[in-house]
């Protein structure tokens, strides 16, 4: 998800030690002076540094992740259950988000272990974040309208700035400039050297998380109003008439749909009309009769229910970005520690104190969100993220169980090409473009509607459905694969 040109490989690409985020992965380059624990005398270490070994888990990581990302997507509007909570909670689909990051992260430390020209190393990783960036606003800014509307075009007055890609963009520029300017030249023999080395990264992500606290609880939200169209017609002149609503608030700590601090801040610095307009929690009980899915709205419905806000606005963006500083620790003790247990027991460390923190923060009083990215959600998240990557790793890595899992390895050696095509809908948008007399009538909608037929049920139909897109594409991303083609900037 962080590049727009296609490279080939080459035997003489003196190892493009620049692949990150969801391109094709990276290697593992341990320190010579890092043993982290000495080794007994006699061992024999020389094996493991004769030749540096790709994390397959990494690959398998990146792909399993895209492939959720998909899956959600397009069968959680048949499936509630799988998709994003309403607002407060966490289901599968709210850790897909983190789990992008948190692999962002892990790269980043091993793209950025070795940086003698700091300068020139940051200015290629905020081109990187920029393109990201740009990439993102094209693709989910409104420019494209998506499968079933063969349309484009975006009112600048209404673009969204930002989504999921803008997300990444920053969250990677601020782990990857913390990396390259916050980490010392200790060398690592030791945890308490390793702690010296990354002590101030760790403080950085501690004061953003504060910043984020200290904003949420503190901030006074004032009433405000948003605009609403409203259709009235005759048969002789029909009318689209502009209202306004009005939301009551005039607090601080809120941390409902109307009068949180992160829509506040949106509103104020990006505008109402540059935010997301079909929020998540108009699947709520107050918003929504199908509750937890979309449906029309109840009797009664306040007016927040018709009031926009933008799941990846800039207040819960910028405590997103604490997911890729989580990302680095891990990356950091695949670095450091030479041996699998030694970095199985550190994660598996790191994994449960984040998840009982988390646990312990919703205890005090700060629920799950995902719109609104809480800390107990970020820690929550981050703790899921390292104990997924502990099992890949201890199944691929340790236990060279790769066979079973090799569709989501191909597709994690491309997935930023797959997350274009596929879960931005640019590929099934191309293909409904060619259809037979009438928009319906195309190959996409055909496939789906014949699963359906064959399941006898829409549900289980789209599912299926689903399922094929995502094989598909794993099929695709080993194309890619066997010709040596890998999306990257």
């Amino acid at each position: 998800m962080d590049a727009t040109v296609v490279a080939v490989a080459s035997d003489g690409d003196e190892g493009d030690d620049r692949r990150h985020l969801l391109e094709t992965g990276s290697e593992i380059l341990p320190y010579p002076e890092s043993p982290w624990r000495p080794q007994p005398p006699g061992a024999d270490a020389k094996p493991e540094q004769q030749k540096p070994q790709r994390v397959a888990s990494l690959d398998v990581f990146r792909g399993l992740t895209v492939a959720m990302m998909i899956l959600v997507d397009d069968a959680g509007g048949a499936w509630p259950g799988i998709n994003h909570a309403p607002w407060f909670g966490v289901t599968v689909a709210d850790f897909v988000m983190p789990a992008f990051l948190f692999i962002i992260g892990v790269s980043a430390a091993l793209v950025f272990k070795k940086t003698p020209n700091k300068i020139a190393t940051s200015k290629k990783a905020a081109c990187r974040a920029i393109k990201l960036f740009i990439l993102g606003v094209i693709l989910q800014g409104g420019y494209i309208h998506g499968r079933h509307k063969l349309t484009y075009g975006i009112d600048l007055d209404h673009i969204r700035w930002l989504g999921v890609l803008q997300r990444i963009a920053i969250g990677y520029f601020l782990a990857a400039i913390s990396e390259i300017w916050l980490v010392n030249n200790t060398s690592v023999d030791s945890p308490v050297s390793f702690v010296k080395k990354y002590f101030v990264e760790w403080i950085m992500a501690i004061m953003i998380s504060a910043l984020y606290i200290g904003l949420v609880f503190g901030l006074y939200v004032p009433n405000w109003e948003f605009k609403v169209q409203t259709s009235s017609s005759t048969f002789s002149n029909p009318t689209n008439d502009v209202g306004f609503k009005t939301i009551q608030c005039g607090l601080r700590g809120s941390l409902g749909p109307p009068c949180n601090a992160v829509g506040f801040v949106d509103r104020v610095l990006l505008g109402e009309s540059h935010l997301y307009k079909n929020p998540v929690y108009k699947r709520t009980k107050e918003c929504s009769i199908n509750s937890p899915d979309y449906g029309p709205l109840p009797p009664n419905a306040p007016n927040w229910c018709l009031a926009p806000f933008d799941p990846e606005g800039l207040l819960s963006t910028l405590m997103a970005a604490v997911s890729c500083f989580v990302g680095l620790h891990f990356g950091h003790v695949l670095i450091h520690c030479k041996t699998h247990s030694q970095r199985m027991m550190s994660w598996l460390l790191a994994s449960t104190v984040l998840t009982v923190s988390g646990f312990l923060l919703q205890l005090l009083g700060m629920p799950f969100s995902k719109p609104l990215y809480t800390v107990s959600y970020m820690l929550l998240a981050g703790g899921v993220s390292g104990f997924l990557l502990l099992l890949l790793y201890c199944i691929v890595d340790v236990i060279h169980i790769k066979k079973p899992l090799i569709l989501f390895q191909w597709m994690g050696m491309n997935a930023l090409i797959v997350y274009v095509l596929a879960a931005c809908e640019l590929f099934p948008t191309f293909i409904q473009g060619f259809y037979w007399r009438s928009p319906e009538n195309n190959l996409v909608d055909a496939t789906e509607s014949l699963l359906q037929a064959i399941f006898h049920s829409k549900r289980w139909g789209t599912l299926a459905f689903v399922l094929v897109e995502i094989i598909f594409w794993c099929l695709a991303a080993c194309f890619l694969h066997m010709k040596g083609i890998y999306l990257k900037l």
